[in-house]
């Protein structure tokens, strides 16, 4: 009689069920801090070329919003305004070939309604705590930025920085700080609403990384896709809510407007959302979400400066001092991430596996 061979398992129903769940809870942990640090993986140049553009549309558009609320006083309606102008670019582009759409589930769609909701809280919160206090103050404590988005990412993802990037973030905050000083008044719910915002422009930023650089991995014209015209629909209505769009029908009947003029006007403002909207989160998935909260300090410091050549804006010594201390802070900042990047090389040859012949 022959025997009949048969399969005996290894390991007992619970130990399998136990590897199965140490396996499960590793995946989920992998997939958590997958990529956490993927900025260290782009070359310098493209960085660099990134962050240059950034900062380019970025100060150009707001000297353009300057103009345009100036006698355009409806912030939702610009909000608007830019988001759908991003809905139909990235869209033309889509119909172009530049990218091609993701296969997203139940789950991840869900997430990118989430996402609009909190950019559109986000403008909300702000918008109601700069009619709380004052410019300056509100301008100080957007400064705080960098620091709630390590402790996001510290709390949520276990990410830890360099010691020299963490002092680094000291010249940066005090420096922008003293560049925008000035009279300080606020009340308690607008310092609470302030402190707030603070909280989810840190979180809007980390989450913008996280979509385009975890475990979705999206592209980022497609997730501007995918954001965008979600975002539209609820500035809107929160713009139709607080009034803005019966005001903007009522300036239209009793000013005297020229049409011509003032539609190129807003189209160029909202063609030059979107080129920012796109270098803003090319850059955000290549430098960083912590680069990217830097950058807008350093942002404030560069509109300053573009302020005293452009509109005799004058400044004194602390406002003067504080736009040198924080270009010394950006200089450590970049210092410490190109030192980040090439140790994070070094560890990466060190535990490469050798080819065996």
């Amino acid at each position: 009689m022959s025997r009949r061979s048969q399969d005996v398992a290894l390991l007992s129903p619970d130990e399998q069920d136990l590897k199965h769940d140490l396996e499960s809870g590793k995946i989920q942990s992998e997939s958590k801090d997958q990529n956490i640090d993927h900025e260290y993986s782009i070359p310098s140049a493209v960085k660099f070329t990134w962050l240059g553009t950034y900062f380019f549309f970025s100060l150009i558009l707001t000297l353009y919003n300057k103009l345009v609320l100036g006698v355009f006083h409806f912030p939702w309606l610009l909000t608007f305004l830019h988001t759908l102008f991003a809905s139909l670019g990235t869209y033309a582009m889509l119909q172009m070939g530049y990218f091609k759409l993701s296969r997203l589930g139940r789950r991840e769609n869900l997430a990118l309604v989430a996402f609009s909701a909190l950019f559109t809280a986000n403008i909300a919160v702000s918008n109601l705590s700069l009619a709380m206090v004052s410019v300056p103050f509100y301008q100080t404590m957007r400064m705080l930025c960098p620091i709630f988005t390590i402790i996001i990412f510290r709390v949520w993802y276990g990410r830890t920085y360099s010691t020299m990037t963490y002092m680094s973030l000291i010249p940066l905050i005090i420096g922008a700080a003293m560049t925008t000083a000035g009279e300080m008044s606020f009340s308690d719910a607008g310092f609470l609403l302030t402190i707030l915002g603070v909280v989810l422009a840190a979180l809007k930023t980390v989450v913008t990384n996280r979509f385009m650089t975890g475990s979705l991995a999206l592209p980022p014209v497609e997730f501007l896709m995918r954001m965008s015209p979600l975002a539209a629909l609820q500035a809107l209505a929160c713009a139709t809510a607080t009034g803005e769009v019966a005001g903007f029908r009522e300036l239209i009947k009793t000013t005297d407007i020229s049409v011509v003029p003032a539609t190129a006007s807003l189209a160029g403002n909202g063609f030059l959302a979107l080129l920012l909207n796109i270098s803003s989160f090319n850059t955000n998935k290549l430098a960083g979400a912590l680069t990217m909260t830097v950058c807008g300090n350093l942002k404030q410091c560069l509109t300053v400066m573009l302020g005293i050549f452009l509109f005799n804006v004058t400044v004194d010594f602390l406002n003067g001092a504080g736009m040198a201390v924080t270009m010394m802070g950006a200089a450590i900042y970049s210092k410490a991430e190109l030192d980040n990047k090439n140790r994070k090389k070094q560890q990466e040859a060190v535990f490469k596996p050798t080819e065996q012949r």
